[in-house]
């Protein structure tokens, strides 16, 4: 069998025939630290500094020697990676130190429970089904306290109780039978509605079936809208909707109720929301921090309603924001944790949902499995990327805090040097958004044009690119922002590149000469 030479033939030919037009479809040979290196037409290896680190799977870096030479060890070592349903395996090792991390950062004492899969959207998409059964294990637990209800208030009737006029007036009728009957098919109905989940808007947690739902992005969404259970997008600025979406949104069960030898009926809530899932920092929408405040907003939300908070921490979480998680900062108290990305090091890919024992249904543990979702590579090779964020007092969380900061006043210089070019600078550790101002009525033809198309920051990423050798891209739902999320061995002379790669841009777009962009 011969070897292919790589052409884009059978898979991406269209990602590739997009990515040539702006000079960005590069075959990389080679990755060390934040440098992508791939082969100019002469040969000769060419270094990219890489601003995307996997967006954000590379907090040390593409092949950090510490974590190739463990992950060799681990090979030769024979690791078992396929060693299912023998009940102990190397992720309960792995379990039991991310619960001695997270319980010191949520100052708690809660157990949280792991479930693994291989990625991050197949973690999001295992807490959607962890929060759907939980909610019908809830749902259960209500139709069996109506049944026993109803059971006691036919005893009553038997017994010389009445049904009462108000009962009477909603079921058309006085017979108990007939109310006991007309109960059961209007709760059946109710019981019938598919579960809803609730995300903030620009918030984005995946590509996958269910997953895809609550990505706010309508371009990803849309387009599948039908296979999956439905979110309600809050604004992020706007929690006090909240309350109004569940009412709008609210479902009741009748209850049977005997007081006084009198037969009637009660409303019941019924469990319609699932779960409400955020992001600490919301990156796809442009590289947002939530607040405190709105963190306790939500918390108290999801504790009136009754609906399970979820942290996506897949792309802020695992040191970036300079605490192992980024809700840390702002006191999010999440029900669910969800980590992927930099969990595997950049090397083995692995996500896992940590759930609160409070909210743990353990069943799932026996109706949903994956075939590499805990193998003892992967696990392993975790275990030494927390033992290495943890190493040295959590040098590597002061690392991201201290590069961040340097990285963002260097952004902020840039800002204060081009209002009129960059609109905002965000983010928190080495998790950052540069954002300029919107290019729709440019004095220049192309560049509105490019705008026009949404290629705007294809234009400006190749053009980094090539002149100044930065690898970057723009949040997916905000094409305006740059994202930056370099490893924590950011240098001083890459922050120094980084400045004069966005300078260079920020004075094209002010002198809207479009022909400069290489």
């Amino acid at each position: 069998m011969t070897s292919s030479p790589g052409a884009a033939e059978f898979a991406d030919s269209y990602l590739v025939e997009v990515l040539t037009e702006f000079g960005l479809a590069l075959k990389y040979v080679r990755a060390r630290g934040n440098t992508l290196y791939y082969l100019a037409d002469d040969g000769t290896e060419v270094g990219v500094f890489d601003a995307a680190s996997g967006f954000g799977s590379l907090m040390f870096g593409h092949n950090n020697p510490e974590i190739v030479e463990h992950a060799k060890w681990l090979l030769d070592q024979q690791t078992p990676v396929h060693a299912q349903f023998s009940g102990y395996s190397f992720a309960l090792n792995l379990a039991a130190e991310l619960n001695t991390v997270i319980r010191r950062e949520l100052q708690t004492e809660d157990k949280f429970f792991a479930l693994f899969g291989n990625s991050g959207a197949e973690a999001v998409e295992i807490s959607i089904k962890h929060a759907e059964m939980d909610r019908g294990a809830r749902i259960a637990e209500l139709k069996a306290e109506i049944d026993t209800h109803v059971e006691q208030a036919r005893t009553a009737v038997a017994n010389g109780a009445r049904v009462s006029a108000d009962a009477a007036a909603v079921v058309g009728g006085t017979d108990f039978d007939h109310l006991a009957a007309e109960v059961a098919r209007r709760n059946a109905q109710t019981e019938a509605r598919p579960p809803l989940f609730l995300a903030l808007e620009g918030g984005f947690h995946g590509k996958l079936v269910s997953s895809v739902q609550l990505t706010h992005n309508n371009e990803f969404r849309a387009p599948f809208k039908a296979l999956a259970a439905q979110a309600r997008f809050i604004p992020r600025d706007r929690p006090e909707l909240i309350a109004k979406v569940v009412e709008d949104e609210r479902s009741t069960l009748l209850d049977v109720t005997v007081q006084d030898g009198v037969v009637d009926l009660v409303e019941r809530d019924f469990p319609i929301f699932a779960a409400f899932l955020i992001e600490p920092i919301m990156g796809e929408a442009g590289i947002f921090p939530l607040s405190a405040q709105l963190a306790g907003a939500l918390r108290e939300a999801c504790d009136t309603f009754g609906v399970p908070l979820i942290a996506d921490e897949i792309q802020s979480g695992m040191g970036r924001s300079g605490t192992f998680l980024a809700g840390t900062q702002i006191g999010l108290k999440p029900d669910y944790i969800i980590l992927a990305k930099a969990l595997g090091g950049g090397v083995a890919k692995l996500g896992v949902v940590l759930v609160n024992e409070h909210r743990y249904r353990k069943d799932i543990e026996l109706i949903h499995t994956s075939t590499y979702g805990r193998d003892g590579f992967s696990s392993r090779l975790a275990l030494k990327v927390l033992q290495m964020l943890e190493a040295d007092d959590g040098k590597a969380y002061q690392l991201a805090a201290e590069r961040g900061a340097k990285a963002k006043a260097m952004m902020e210089a840039i800002k204060a040097d081009y209002p009129d070019v960059v609109k905002e600078v965000r983010g928190v550790g080495l998790m950052l958004g540069f954002e300029l101002h919107d290019q729709s009525d440019s004095s220049s033809p192309e560049i509105r044009e490019a705008v026009e198309h949404e290629a705007l920051a294809f234009v400006i990423g190749g053009h980094l690119l090539r002149k100044h050798q930065i690898r970057i891209f723009s949040t997916a739902s905000n094409l305006e922002t740059m994202r930056f999320e370099p490893s924590i061995h950011l240098s001083d002379e890459e922050i120094a590149r980084v400045d004069a790669g966005f300078r260079d841009i920020c004075q094209i777009l002010r002198d809207q000469d479009a022909s400069r962009f290489e």
